[in-house]
């Protein structure tokens, strides 16, 4: 039979590598930077659709009004003589 000691040591043993494969996983998992460059390079993949998507609009217009849309989903300003998107003007508190 096992003695008593060499039962502690083994349920040491074992709670020791359970630890560790935790600590492992939880490394792998739970890294901010890899979960910031995957978020990174999702943004870039939407650009890139979105402007592709943009240039193949036949019409002005439409192309226009897709841009309008997207300068007011980023809560900037879009100037209809200039065609351009503008950052709002902060304003003072008072």
């Amino acid at each position: 039979m096992f003695s008593r000691i060499s039962l502690a040591a083994g349920a040491a043993a074992g709670g020791f590598v359970v630890f560790l494969t935790m600590q492992a996983v939880n490394a792998v998992w739970l890294l901010p930077e890899a979960r910031s460059e995957g978020r990174a390079a999702e943004r870039v993949e939407a650009q890139a659709a979105t402007a592709k998507a943009i240039g193949e609009l036949t019409n002005e217009a439409d192309r226009a009004r897709v841009n309008r849309r997207l300068c007011r989903e980023r809560g900037w300003v879009y100037v209809n003589g200039t065609g351009q998107c503008v950052q709002r003007a902060t304003q003072p508190d008072c």
